[in-house]
């Protein structure tokens, strides 16, 4: 919703403006500036990067329309999932999760969180993890690395979208001042037959291609970059979160401390009270 507010903040105040002005509406409606621009820039973003790459960035704009993929419940059910395998372990040992971990899909400690089973990558993560620790002759440090390690990489993918858009976003100004140049190439060769008239249009097309290359770049695609920014950096906070509370664990600290640990690590608009999660975990007990 705040993407949709964000965007007819920045067109009505340009227009807006433009309209108090005394500026005519119909002098904007450049269809072939628009071609040029839009076309151009979709081409170089699409010759610029992988598929992958291009499906991710369509599929996350999209996906800024219905807010944040983890909310405040799905740490909640984050740690408690941690906390119920951390406490297997201390009361029966790092073997008895071998089976949880190989089928977590009819595991009773996973299941009962159905939301963070959706959530494929981080489950996988998880149960990668304990099965590291399962298997032995790991030290905390070379985990913490290894995990620090699979997190980089999860998170240059995820910023590989923001990255591609904020690229289409730096050249979309050149590509306006492309359109300039052929308004103006159409202008030198309309004056020998043209009138007035027909060259002034020709001269205020050419000025709005430089105008929307710039408004397109820094009033739309380039805030929708930041906005993806800050969802692969919201995103890649469960597996930072997760990484945290076994490392700690394989580190000697009980259930308890390795949850408050990660606990610690959350932003305070998504971080449940220490209060609040010790009573949600007495009562999954």
């Amino acid at each position: 919703m705040l993407l949709i507010i964000g965007v007819v903040i920045v067109f009505g105040s340009v227009v807006g403006g433009y309209v108090m002005d005394h500026g005519q509406l119909a002098a904007l409606w450049q269809p072939t500036e628009l071609l040029i621009i839009g076309g151009a820039s979709v081409g170089a973003f699409v010759t610029s990067n992988p598929p992958a790459v291009v499906n991710a960035a369509l599929k996350g704009v999209s996906s800024l329309m219905g807010g944040p993929q983890y909310k405040r419940q799905d740490y909640v059910d984050l740690l408690s999932l941690l906390f119920d395998l951390l406490i297997k372990v201390r009361k029966e040992g790092l073997m008895s999760l071998e089976e949880h971990v190989d089928n977590p899909g009819e595991s009773p400690l996973f299941t009962v969180y159905p939301r963070l089973m959706k959530e494929h990558h981080l489950i996988d993560f998880m149960t990668d993890c304990l099965r590291l620790m399962v298997g032995g002759g790991m030290n905390p440090m070379e985990l913490e690395q290894l995990l620090d390690t699979e997190l980089e990489t999860h998170h240059s993918d995820g910023m590989a979208p923001a990255l591609a858009l904020q690229k289409m976003a730096d050249a979309l100004p050149g590509f306006g001042i492309v359109a300039a140049v052929l308004g103006i190439v159409t202008t030198m060769s309309s004056i020998g037959s043209g009138d007035v008239a027909t060259i002034g249009s020709h001269v205020a097309a050419a000025l709005v291609g430089t105008f929307l290359g710039i408004l397109l770049a820094y009033g739309l695609v380039g805030p929708l970059s930041a906005a993806l920014e800050y969802r692969a950096n919201d995103d890649s906070k469960p597996f930072e979160v997760t990484k945290i509370a076994l490392v700690a664990s394989l580190r000697g600290y009980n259930p308890q401390v390795a949850i408050e640990f990660a606990r610690k690590s959350l932003a305070v608009k998504v971080r449940p009270s220490f209060p609040d999660l010790e009573a949600h975990l007495k009562e999954q007990r």
